[in-house]
């Protein structure tokens, strides 16, 4: 069995290089991960003739593929349509018998008071995230597997009203809690995340259990951490069987990463597994052997055809 995540960058209809464009370059990535489950993030939801929003440009992806014939998850709208970007995916070769997606269910909206806004503001504001947690369970003939497919918020800062001129900041300050409430968003997510992982533990500490996707943080940071909940940081061998293992560290350190930017590999898509699932695993690969430097296309406003993120695949023996 072939497990595979890919943040495939912005899949829509619109944008340049066109999906034509997108597809030649994209379709025998997809092949080549070869995966019986595959977890993709950031694909763009269509409009067309009045008809509710749907993914249409993936499915003009996998068009002629084995996907085309899997069975698929992904997160919705309350009126029950894909969102208009960045929505999660799953498809898999197996029945998918559950799906949910959750957001704030474990931990309630967050409310903080900027103190760099201007004009200066005397209430504390909402602080949300925008995308929920994609969960699904596989219906596999060696029993169910839970597959988590995440995206967690990017690292860049949330705008402070008045404290930014274009795409400059005014002040470092102002830049500097912008990126703070963008790490609270993004923890907050990986501690949902966790809620859910010590759930479906508390029903069966034997469970089948994956989770992937794009983190936007690499080993070691405090998102990676939480969702892994390795011994070393709790201290209690009692929760040995609750830690989850990254597949990455299957992978040699100099070709251990997703992303690169400004020459810097960074390790910013993860797949970890539970401890029912490592007697069964066999290697992992990422597919990053033509991966473009990210910082190169925001400093030209250039775009490519393909991800700016490589695929990541662990396949188990069963």
């Amino acid at each position: 069995m072939r497990v595979a995540s890919f943040n495939i960058e912005n899949l829509d209809e619109t944008r340049s290089p066109s999906l034509a464009e997108r597809i030649k370059i994209l379709r025998p990535q997809l092949l080549r991960m070869n995966a019986d489950i595959l977890c993709l993030q950031e694909v763009h939801g269509q409009e067309r003739d009045g008809e509710p929003r749907r993914l249409l440009a993936l499915q003009a992806l996998i068009e002629n593929t084995p996907y085309q014939s899997y069975n698929i998850a992904y997160t919705e709208t309350k009126a029950e349509q894909a969102y208009d970007k960045r929505n999660l995916v799953t498809l898999s070769r197996h029945p998918i018998t559950e799906t949910r997606q959750i957001r704030n269910q474990y931990i309630d909206e967050l409310e903080y008071k900027r103190v760099t806004a201007i004009p200066h503001e005397d209430e504390a504001k909402t602080v949300s995230w925008e995308r929920p947690i994609l969960h699904t369970i596989i219906n596999h003939p060696d029993g169910p597997i839970h597959v988590i497919n995440i995206h967690l918020k990017s690292r860049l800062p949330v705008s402070i009203p008045g404290q930014k001129q274009g795409f400059s900041y005014k002040s470092v300050t102002g830049w500097a809690e912008g990126y703070f409430i963008s790490s609270m968003k993004r923890v907050g997510q990986a501690l949902e995340v966790r809620f859910l992982i010590d759930e479906i533990f508390d029903n069966n500490v034997d469970a089948k259990i994956i989770v992937c996707g794009d983190f936007n943080a690499e080993p070691g940071q405090v998102p990676v951490e939480a969702i892994a909940g390795r011994i070393e940081n709790t201290g209690n061998p009692a929760l040995a069987l609750r830690q989850l293992i990254p597949c990455s560290n299957s992978i040699p350190k100099e070709a251990r990463y997703t992303h690169l930017h400004q020459g810097q590999g960074n390790l910013l898509d993860h797949m970890m597994m539970s401890q029912a699932l490592l007697a069964h695993y066999q290697s992992t690969e990422i597919h990053n052997e033509t991966l473009h430097d990210e910082s190169i296309a925001f400093a030209t406003d250039k775009k490519y055809p393909e991800s700016d993120h490589a695929p990541f695949v662990a396949q188990f023996s069963l």
